[in-house]
């Protein structure tokens, strides 16, 4: 349960105002049709993230405890750093894409999680919990849970969002899960 409920907090917060909810914004604005927004970006998450889980589930399998839990609270203090940099994004290639709103959304969210902060966290997250499913289940509704009212309710509620105390928020709880880890990576070398 500790591994799904620090997934879907870390990555909930962490992609507020992230590029890919800002990407989120477009295709709403694009498409008006939330449905198939939604669905892409749920296939989308999960089988990047699934990707990101395994890769991050057989690295942490190959390290020592104390070794994992420092690697992983050592990436999660430079989440923290990362986060407090807000991302930006191309609107005009977003635009000019005349495929389906779900083939649409399915592939630039793909894409635009490759290397980003919360693909790099659900590996991190599978290297330091045993539950697979539990980790890529949180970080997809982690990502859900800020996308979704973006979709629906568009530029209304996004541009009501206090980014950079959210912004804030991530980076803190991206740092408190870093502490806990390099403090337990301490306890167990010594």
């Amino acid at each position: 349960m500790e591994a799904f409920i620090v997934s879907v907090s870390s990555i909930a917060t962490a992609e507020m105002g992230d590029r890919t909810q800002l990407l989120a914004l477009v295709l709403a604005a694009r498409y008006r049709k939330p449905w198939p927004i939604v669905a892409g970006v749920l296939c989308a998450t999960l089988a990047n993230h699934g990707i990101a889980g395994l890769i991050g589930s057989l690295l942490g399998g190959q390290l020592r405890p104390a070794l994992l839990d420092a690697a992983v609270g050592v990436s999660m203090l430079a989440m923290a750093l990362w986060t407090l940099k807000p991302d930006s994004l191309d609107r005009e290639a977003v635009a000019s894409s005349n495929a389906g709103a779900f083939v649409a959304t399915l592939i630039a969210f793909f894409v635009a999680e490759i290397g980003d902060k919360t693909q790099i966290a659900t590996l991190a997250l599978a290297a330091a919990y045993p539950n697979l499913l539990a980790v890529i289940g949180g970080t997809t509704c982690g990502m859900l849970i800020a996308n979704v009212p973006v979709i629906f309710l568009g530029n209304a509620f996004a541009h009501r969002l206090p980014l950079k105390s959210i912004h804030y928020t991530a980076s803190a709880l991206f740092a408190l899960v870093g502490v806990i880890f390099v403090v337990r990576a301490v306890r167990q070398w010594g």
